[in-house]
């Protein structure tokens, strides 16, 4: 069972993540976007853009280097090999674009036991260079007892 003391426990941020165009493009590939401005740098600028967008869910790229270190923590107690993935949303103050330099801090939002599972909710904020709030990330992880 996943420790339920890490309730609320902070983790310190993520080295800086620089996004680059070509991983933009790939991660839209992966999600099969179609949207022009994930792709093609001439229509994200006539959108506005300074540099190609990220599709909304490659916020989670940047997550995964919180979780990176929260699944590591011997404290946490979490067993990667019993889990599942749960649940996953964000809320986006702007889009994440090219060339952005990016943090993230991950805080454990609830540990809760069910039926012999661990559920393990994790709120994750990620950062520009300034220090403004780009994106939040919240994700469940489900955490599968003992059989």
């Amino acid at each position: 069972m996943v420790n339920p003391n890490i309730e609320g426990k902070k983790y310190p941020a993520t080295a800086p993540y620089l996004v680059g165009r070509e991983k933009i493009r790939e991660f839209a590939h992966a999600v099969m976007s179609t949207n022009p401005v994930n792709l093609d740098l001439a229509a994200a600028q006539s959108a506005g853009y300074e540099d190609l967008v990220a599709p909304p869910t490659f916020a989670v790229v940047i997550q995964e280097r919180s979780l990176t270190t929260v699944l590591s923590d011997p404290e946490a107690d979490i067993d990667f090999s019993r889990v599942v993935h749960g649940d996953q949303r964000f809320v986006h103050v702007r889009p994440i674009v090219a060339g952005d330099e990016l943090t993230s801090t991950l805080k454990v939002a609830s540990v809760k036991s069910l039926g012999g599972h661990s559920m393990v909710t994790f709120e994750t904020e990620i950062f520009d260079v300034n220090g403004e709030l780009v994106s939040t990330a919240f994700s469940t992880l489900v955490v599968r007892g003992d059989e």
